[in-house]
């Protein structure tokens, strides 16, 4: 019997074990990094233990530092979660090795999956179909998808379009990977335009259900959902053998997940990869299938023995991942302070979040926020059920893909079922009408330094005694006019009917509308039925010291230079990458804006770089009039 059990990770999938483990009786230890002290996980463990450093590599990726933790908290289980090192076959080599319970497959499980080509060569042999790699690829096997042997995540993974780049994307793969995992190894195989992900949970050899993960960016999953829709019988009961029979093939015990990729036009489907761990979008499938999979997990390693069996679907659960990230700028991760993060707990609504008001999102770990999830006795009232409930979270101080999420789960396209990887870059999110919400937020600026005056408190807000000019706002140095006196406030084509530091009423041709608003420094949100905008105050007066150069090329976010291709007094072509920047496990290329020439390089590799700091000028070429 487990005792004490240490998740040897970070975030929610730790508050996620430790809320099962408090319902068994299990104590627990949790282990963090410095960036992440203060995360609601490590309070809610009954212990914690400092791992001194930021890195993956010096924190979560040490395994004589994780199992040091275990031995002075007197944890006799692990539990390595997903990511970092659950899927390491050393690292559950190691645990086992020291006397203590591995919470997941033998160590020769994993290290059978842990390659991608020795998991196909497996499979194989299994008799599971798997997507053959042309030995040397022609124009006729276009495209192709270059991946990590020891990926996931979607990281060390490209679409090559066109035979001239395979090498460069091969490189740039490669080094993706060796950055992640520590492996550089890679494989190329046909990608298959608009497939599906299908994927089949197992607890040993038994089968729980399927969910659909097609909805991607950059490879990485987005939205999950089980069971997988419009999938008929032949080919779901295919699937699910195939998954049984991946699973018999090494003897595999505990929760793993076998995927597939399907062509919906031939119904075709291909061995994908194992991950011989809890998935991120485990929680979909225990809401159809009414289980608890860490249970599951925990009664495998206490017995050698265990038994179960997955029943038929009960209604329909949709799972979204709540990102750090912009989507305008194509999802570049995003990191700063939460000044406010609030989504509402609803009746068929779960929310597994590793941040809170406050918390800071740092720059060395996966930029999720949260997953939410909607159960209901049928999709289309999960996508609603979930959409409404996103739309009415307040989310302040980075940016999200909470917008876009919404945007999916209402396109008509998702709601019929045309699920796809090529369905997510299509889907628009409807232009952000913000309307009246520059007025509330002046408004509320007015009504909050009002309250903070020591003088002449009793003067109206905006009082003049002769009124010639509006007052002025400046919102994103954009000007926001609006009177003020004895009779309270008055703007232009619209009705106030209250006003506070936190709540603005206009009426607009009868209609009327609360904003809620926040006031910050600097800074100024505002929440609405339409959307949420997020303003910043200009100042007056701006310091000429804060104006950057022409052509400068700024850091789009927190990172780390891995490399600089090029030097001060070249000459660079537009869209020519000029330096690698990396953040929160991701390879972002910084390229030439236009064609010139590189002025100034202001980084070198390996150092630490702010948002929005300078890389790089190019001055423009221009070419002179005959």
């Amino acid at each position: 019997m487990i005792r004490r059990l240490m998740v040897a990770n970070r975030g929610e999938i730790a508050s996620r074990v430790f809320r099962t483990c408090r319902a068994l009786g299990i104590e627990t230890v949790a282990v963090h990094s410095d960036a992440d002290a203060d995360l609601p996980y490590v309070r809610e463990a009954d212990l914690a233990v400092r791992l001194p450093g930021n890195t993956p590599a010096e924190t979560y990726l040490d395994v004589a530092l994780l199992l040091d933790a275990a031995r002075r908290t007197g944890a006799d289980a692990i539990h390595p979660g997903y990511g970092f090192l659950s899927e390491n076959a050393g690292f559950a080599a190691a645990v086992e090795d020291a006397g203590l319970t591995w919470v997941g497959p033998t160590p020769a499980s994993i290290e059978a999956m842990g390659s991608k080509v020795e998991a196909k060569r497996i499979m194989r042999e299994a008799g599971v179909p798997v997507l053959e790699a042309p030995a040397q690829p022609t124009e006729s096997d276009l495209p192709l998808i270059v991946k990590a042997s020891a990926g996931g995540g979607g990281r060390g993974m490209r679409i090559v379009r066109s035979l001239d780049a395979l090498d460069r994307e091969v490189a740039a793969a490669r080094a993706e990977a060796e950055s992640a995992f520590g492996d550089g190894t890679v494989f190329v195989e046909p990608y298959v335009e608009h497939g599906r992900h299908v994927e089949v949970q197992v607890v040993g050899s038994s089968v729980y259900g399927d969910r659909d993960c097609s909805l991607q960016r950059r490879h990485q999953k987005v939205v999950e959902e089980a069971p997988a829709p419009g999938l008929d019988d032949a080919v779901r009961t295919a699937m699910h053998d195939a998954a049984r029979a991946a699973a018999e093939a090494i003897d595999y015990r505990g929760a793993g997940t076998v995927e597939f990729l399907l062509d919906p036009a031939t119904r075709r489907f291909w061995f994908l990869e194992m991950n011989t761990r809890l998935q991120v979008e485990h929680p979909v499938t225990e809401a159809v299938q009414g289980v608890d999979l860490v249970e599951l997990q925990l009664r495998v390693a206490e017995s050698d023995w265990f038994m179960g069996w997955g029943g038929e679907p009960d209604g329909h659960a949709i799972e979204v991942r709540l990102y750090a990230e912009d989507p305008a700028a194509d999802h570049a991760p995003q990191s700063g302070v939460l000044t406010r993060f609030e989504i509402p707990a609803e009746d068929g609504v779960r929310i597994d979040a590793g941040y809170e008001s406050g918390s800071e999102v740092s720059t060395f770990y996966d930029a999720m926020l949260a997953k939410v999830v909607a159960h209901a006795p049928t999709r289309t009232a999960a996508a609603r059920r979930l959409a409404g409930v996103l739309s009415r979270a307040t989310i302040h101080g980075v940016p999200t893909n909470r917008d876009q999420l919404v945007a999916i789960l209402r396109d008509p396209r998702f709601l019929a079922g045309e699920v796809s990887t090529a369905l997510l870059p299509e889907v628009q999110v409807p232009p952000l009408d913000p309307a009246w919400a520059p007025v509330a937020a002046a408004l509320a600026i007015a009504e909050h330094d009002a309250a903070l005056r020591t003088v002449q408190r009793g003067i109206p807000v905006g009082w003049r005694n002769v009124t010639s000019q509006p007052q002025l706002t400046l919102l994103d140095d954009q000007p926001v006019a609006w009177w003020g006196g004895r009779d309270g406030y008055r703007v232009d084509g619209a009705t106030v009917v209250a006003a506070s530091p936190t709540a603005v009423t206009l009426e607009v041709d009868g209609v009327r509308t609360t904003y809620a608003v926040v006031v910050g420094d600097g800074a100024v949100d505002v929440d609405w039925p339409g959307g949420h905008a997020a303003y910043a105050r200009t100042p007056r007066f701006t310091d000429p010291a804060d104006a950057v150069a022409s052509g400068s090329l700024l850091a789009p976010m927190p990172g780390t230079v891995t490399a600089v291709h090029v030097a001060a007094g070249d000459e660079v072509a537009a869209g020519q990458p000029v330096l690698v920047l990396e953040a929160m496990k991701m390879q972002h290329t910084v390229a030439a804006p236009t064609a010139g020439t590189v002025t100034e390089i202001g980084v070198e590799t390996g150092a630490q770089v702010a948002a929005g700091e300078v890389l790089a000028v190019v001055a423009e070429t221009v070419e002179e009039e005959q």
